[in-house]
């Protein structure tokens, strides 16, 4: 096979039936604020912690709702719980909260090693 210096990335087929939906069900029964979230990025665009690293509170949720608990805690780590977001949220989502629950979601469901 000739090689032509690219490769295809591993589809992005969204399989809902087979999505773990057990952290992401955890987090809305404890905080209900966060299943009104719309992805605006004002909190991601607040965030000191995503000044200083690659943190992104937009993309975090989208992987938690998507089932890829792959990285989410090496990532969730870098939040340091400042509560900017929480100030600038449209909707009053306790984003600490929700940083927290996953956090004890992640052990409780063990989704990480």
């Amino acid at each position: 096979m000739k090689q032509f210096g690219f490769a295809t990335s591993k589809s992005r087929t969204i399989e809902y039936e087979k999505i773990n939906s057990a952290l992401i069900s955890y987090i809305v029964e404890n905080e209900p604020s966060f299943s009104s979230c719309m992805s605006c990025g004002s909190c991601t665009a607040t965030c000191s912690a995503a000044n200083l690293t690659f943190f992104n509170i937009r993309r975090l949720n989208m992987q938690i709702r998507l089932g890829e608990f792959e990285n989410i805690r090496q990532e969730i780590d870098k939040c340091m719980l400042c509560g900017k977001c929480l100030l600038v949220c449209p909707r009053g989502i306790n984003t600490r909260n929700v940083i927290m629950l996953i956090k004890k979601g992640l052990v409780t469901f063990n989704l990480v090693e």
